[in-house]
């Protein structure tokens, strides 16, 4: 009777440590499927290392992409003269004032001057996505994007877990619970 307590115990504990083993190998986004106001967000799979980019803030200042590894980046790449990026911006800057644990970084990349895009910003109730840009047009390219908007997720390891081709409802409440969770908070 005692050999088989201990074979039960043996098994049991083989399995809670390979559920655990298995659990701490899945990335967390793995667990959480984009809801359908996020339509345009596609998974990557598998997820792929982001390039190494860097873009230029109001003040000339250049960051890379991979200053922000540790917590994940929403990167959206937008112009002044895209419509839809242009209706998206709003979005984005509320779920950046919503979900704190999500560095949203929207980059114009329509070669417009750090003031210029400043400027666009505010007249358009996103100046609280702060002022990137990307004269080099560095980022277009590095992403394969063919059309704007052009959004990536990328988690805290550097790796790009999700796309979204066009805009996306970034502020409806099941894409602010959506970040909310992956970011764990």
């Amino acid at each position: 009777m005692t050999q088989k307590i201990l074979i039960s115990l043996g098994v049991l504990v083989a399995v809670v440590l390979g559920v655990l083993y298995a659990r701490g190998l899945m990335h967390v986004h793995q667990g959480i499927a984009p809801p359908a106001a996020l339509k345009p967000l596609a998974l990557e799979k598998p997820a792929k290392p982001a390039p190494p980019v860097s873009f230029a803030d109001a003040m000339g200042g250049r960051h890379a992409l991979a200053d922000f590894k540790g917590r994940y980046v929403l990167l959206n790449l937008w112009a002044t003269w895209c419509a839809p990026c242009v209706a998206e911006l709003p979005a984005l800057a509320r779920l950046k004032a919503q979900v704190p644990g999500l560095k949203v970084l929207a980059v114009d990349v329509g070669r417009d001057k750090p003031d210029a895009a400043d400027a666009f910003l505010k007249s358009h109730e996103a100046a609280g996505l702060g002022t990137l840009v990307d004269n080099e047009v560095m980022l277009i390219r590095a992403f394969g994007a063919f059309g704007l908007p052009t959004t990536v997720l990328v988690d805290p390891a550097g790796k790009v877990i999700a796309r979204a081709e066009g805009p996306a409802a970034w502020d409806a409440p099941g894409s602010v619970d959506y970040f909310k969770r992956l970011v764990g908070s």
